[in-house]
């Protein structure tokens, strides 16, 4: 398939991961329709992994610091439907910024990592129908950010996904439906920065 191209982004975005999903992109949005029963989790409750999930999903490579945030809505069905920003380093390595419907049926804030088993974290309830979602990279280290206006910032959680500095790592969007027949995540007010945060605390 060909690349999509945003306005906002230095790079293009490339599938990656089965074949699944589809989307539409007019320079400055982004949306993308999850197939059933896709997701990229790995229960830390269950047994070992002997085969990692994947799920399709649209990311270029990044080197260095970065800023990456999008104003996320999506069409909640099903629990656990989201629209993700998503940092993927390899087959057992990545995380995930997702606002998703939980089970008692509100859009909620919410992060992933996976070294080998994933964690879940939910952070707080939306009230509105989208909110901005930031994933920044400093040094070794991942920042993860929500916001209701894309102006003031709250910290979601800082993280380490192992990896140094100096590797690049893939970023960009996805869409899940764990346990439905799809989920439309639309992505706007795209922004891209290689400028590198102030302070983790207060998103600065």
């Amino acid at each position: 398939m060909e690349p999509v191209k945003l306005t906002a982004l230095p790079f293009e975005l490339v599938a990656r991961g089965p074949a699944g999903s589809r989307w539409a992109a007019d320079g400055t949005t982004l949306e993308i329709t999850s197939g059933a029963l896709s997701d990229l989790f790995v229960d830390p409750v269950g047994e070992p992994a002997d085969s990692y999930p994947d799920v399709q999903r649209l990311v270029g490579e990044v080197d260095g610091p970065f800023q990456l945030s999008a104003r996320v809505s999506a069409d909640f069905h099903d629990r656990f439907d989201a629209g993700v920003l998503l940092v993927h380093v390899d087959d057992t390595t990545w995380l995930k910024l997702c606002f998703e419907f939980s089970p008692a049926g509100r859009g909620t804030v919410v992060s992933v990592v996976t070294r080998g088993v994933s964690d879940d974290a939910n952070a707080w309830d939306v009230t509105g129908s989208s909110v901005f979602l930031r994933i920044s990279r400093t040094g070794r280290a991942f920042a993860l950010h929500s916001s209701d206006d894309g102006q003031v910032w709250q910290l979601v959680r800082v993280c380490s996904l192992g990896v140094p500095a100096n590797r690049p790592v893939r970023v960009g969007f996805l869409s899940q439906s764990p346990t439905g027949a799809g989920c439309r995540a639309v992505f706007e007010d795209i922004e891209f920065s290689t400028r590198e945060l102030g302070d983790t605390r207060d998103g600065s």
